[in-house]
């Protein structure tokens, strides 16, 4: 109960900072140039007359535009799960703050639990905003119903949870600098060791495609998005005459989703031991 009495002030917090409204405009925002933009290159694709060749291109190009949309809003996901939870607690130490609610008598652990469940409310409400509107508007310009999409952005917000749990880890043993250095290196990793797994497997290179492995295992934020990528896709699109930097050559396993949630359980684990042992 005292984890969701902390999760409600967890999101009071975040009205208060305007970070809910910052999110709101910024995201609206770029829902407008997003859509500004797809109308524009639809007009041009629209001009090309009807056959069933440019039908078919002209499909694939629209599918291309909606998986660039939502690996930005990806992106800006993860963004904002690791910026809101970095200053969480590390920062609170250090300002003070966070002995307001550690002197009450409530247990360590239920401070990170409500701090993470308010967090993901927070991402949650934002990730329904943004592949919601992206979706929409590339349906309403012409794009075909996106196959899965449910599973889809299920896959994107976990690897926003991810990502945010692994941020609040380190935050709990690091300062607030130190600990989105780290976040942010380590997704770096996970996104050129995707790439080259992605090379590796278009040119059928084994070396390639095991250091995009281990880049998943250190870190599976990549691989989650491929496969999301891939259950986003229509069955037209993922051949080879239709390859882009959005299509996947290779294709996470449903064990790697597993990987994914034992690894944010053991990160969630993980920033409740620290923060109990951690000196306030």
């Amino acid at each position: 109960m005292a984890s969701f009495i902390i999760a409600r002030l967890t999101l009071i917090e975040a009205m208060r900072r305007r970070i809910l409204l910052a999110a709101f405009v910024l995201g609206v925002a770029f829902l407008v140039v997003y859509a500004i933009g797809f109308n524009a290159i639809r007009g041009e694709m629209m001009r090309v007359p009807d056959n069933p060749i440019n039908n078919i291109q002209r499909s694939g190009a629209f599918n291309f535009l909606t998986m660039a949309g939502l690996y930005a809003v990806n992106f800006l996901t993860i963004a904002l799960g690791a910026l809101v939870s970095a200053d969480t607690p590390a920062g609170e130490i250090g300002s003070g703050t966070i002995q307001v609610l550690a002197t009450k008598p409530v247990r360590r652990v239920e401070i990170v639990l409500g701090k993470w469940i308010g967090f993901a409310i927070l991402l949650a409400l934002y990730l329904l905003l943004m592949c919601g509107g992206v979706i929409a508007i590339a349906f309403a310009l012409g794009a075909s119903a996106m196959p899965n999409a449910l599973a889809g952005i299920a896959l994107i917000y976990l690897t926003a949870l991810l990502m945010m749990s692994l941020t609040l880890a380190c935050s709990s043993t690091l300062s607030t600098l130190a600990a989105g250095g780290v976040v942010f290196g380590l997704y770096g990793i996970a996104f050129i060791g995707g790439w080259v797994e992605q090379f590796g497997a278009f040119m059928q290179n084994q070396g390639a495609i095991n250091i995009g492995i281990i880049s998943s295992l250190i870190i599976p934020s990549e691989a989650l998005w491929r496969r999301a990528s891939f259950e986003m896709t229509p069955a037209f699109a993922q051949t080879a005459f239709f390859v882009s930097p959005f299509s996947s050559s290779s294709v996470p396993s449903p064990l790697m989703i597993g990987y994914a949630l034992v690894y944010l359980i053991l990160a969630v684990m993980f920033a409740a031991r620290q923060f109990a042992r951690r000196d306030l």
